[in-house]
C-alpha cells in the first residue's frame, strides 16, 4: 500500500517536471489537477468521506479507526487504514477516503459548490483555525518536501516568517481555513448524510466521539472495541508507530527527520496551543479576525 502510494507520488512529480518550462503557477495547476483526478475517483468509490482542513487530527482519527477495525474485524495490528486496503482484507470494512478537499475542484471545476460530495456520506472534522495555522507552520518549516516547497506560494524561507506572519497569510494561514469552513457550512446539509466532529471534543473524550462515528457508519461497537481503538490511537502509541521502521509495517506515520521533534507528525495536539507562539497583541489580532470572519455556528468565537 505504502509502496503504491510512493509510486503514484513519484509519477505525478515526474509528469509535472515535464512542464518545467511553464510558470510555477501553471505547474501548480497541473499538479493540483492530477491530485484532484485521483481524489475525485476515490471519493466516488468511498462509503464514507472524512473531510477536514490539514492539521485537524486526520492522522489521529485514521489511526484510531484503524485500531477499531483491528479489534472489530480482525485486521492485522500493524496495518493502518488507507482508502480501501482494509476493505480488500474484509469486505465488511467500509471504504474510507480521508480528504482535505484542496484539489477535487481543480479536476471537476465545481468551484462554487460542493456538488461533487452531495451523494456522499461525510464526516466533517474541524479544529480551531488558530491551532491549525500553528501546526501548519511547523509542518511547512520542518517536513514539507522540496517538490512541494518549490510549488508553494510562500516564497520566503521558513526562518524568514514568524508563526504570526504565517498564520495571517491569505493563501496558507487562518484566512484560508476560515474560507474553507465558511464554504462548507451551508453545503454539509446537501450531502447524503453528515456528521460534524470537533477535534477539541476528540481530545476531551475520544471514546464518545469514536462511538458517534461508528454509529454514523452503522457499525456496532462494544465498549472493549472502543477502548482498544482509543488506546491504539493514543499519543504514546502513535509515537511508537511513527518510530517503527519495519518495512512490513506502515510508513504513513514515519517522520521526515527522526531527530527533529518538530518534524514529527504527532507533535503536541494541544488545544489552544497556538497561544504559546504569539504575543498578547498578536493573539488579539488573530482572535478578532476569527470573531469577525468565521461563521459562529462552528463555536470558535
Amino acid at each position: 500500500m505504502a509502496n503504491k502510494k510512493r509510486y503514484r507520488k513519484k509519477k505525478r512529480e515526474k509528469i509535472v517536471s515535464l512542464f518545467s518550462f511553464l510558470s510555477l503557477d501553471k505547474q501548480r495547476s497541473i499538479d493540483h489537477w492530477l491530485r484532484g483526478r485521483k481524489q475525485f475517483k476515490e471519493i466516488k468509490q468511498a462509503d464514507f468521506v472524512i473531510i477536514s482542513p490539514p492539521k485537524c487530527g486526520r492522522t489521529w482519527l485514521r489511526v484510531t479507526l484503524s485500531g477499531f477495525f483491528h479489534s472489530r474485524y480482525g485486521i492485522p495490528d500493524h496495518e493502518i487504514l488507507g482508502f480501501d486496503n482494509f476493505h480488500a482484507m474484509n469486505t465488511e470494512v467500509p471504504r474510507v477516503r480521508f480528504c482535505d478537499d484542496r484539489y477535487v475542484s481543480d479536476y471537476s471545476k465545481h468551484r462554487d459548490s460542493k456538488v461533487d460530495y452531495y451523494d456522499r456520506r461525510i464526516i466533517f472534522l474541524i479544529r480551531d483555525p488558530r491551532d491549525v495555522a500553528a501546526s501548519n507552520y511547523f509542518q511547512w518549516k520542518n517536513t514539507v518536501n522540496p517538490y512541494k516547497k518549490r510549488l508553494h506560494k510562500i516564497r520566503q524561507q521558513p526562518d524568514e516568517l514568524s508563526v504570526f506572519e504565517y498564520a495571517m497569510n491569505e493563501d496558507y494561514g487562518i484566512p484560508k481555513t476560515v474560507r474553507f469552513l465558511n464554504a462548507w457550512e451551508q453545503e454539509l446539509a446537501k450531502t447524503k448524510a453528515h456528521l460534524l466532529v470537533h477535534y477539541e471534543d476528540m481530545r476531551a473524550d475520544p471514546a464518545a466521539v469514536l462511538k458517534q462515528i461508528t454509529d454514523f457508519m452503522q457499525i456496532s461497537a462494544s465498549d472493549e472495541q472502543i477502548a482498544h481503538a482509543v488506546e491504539y490511537g493514543s499519543m504514546e502509541n502513535m509515537r511508537k508507530i511513527e518510530k517503527n521502521t519495519d518495512p512490513g509495517g506502515s510508513r504513513r506515520l514515519m517522520p521526515k527527520d527522526i531527530n527533529n521533534p518538530q518534524a514529527s507528525k504527532i507533535r503536541r495536539g494541544k488545544v489552544a496551543g497556538y497561544r504559546d507562539y504569539l504575543s498578547d497583541k498578536e493573539q488579539t489580532i488573530i482572535d478578532d479576525y476569527i470573531a469577525n470572519n468565521l461563521l459562529p455556528s462552528y463555536g470558535y468565537k
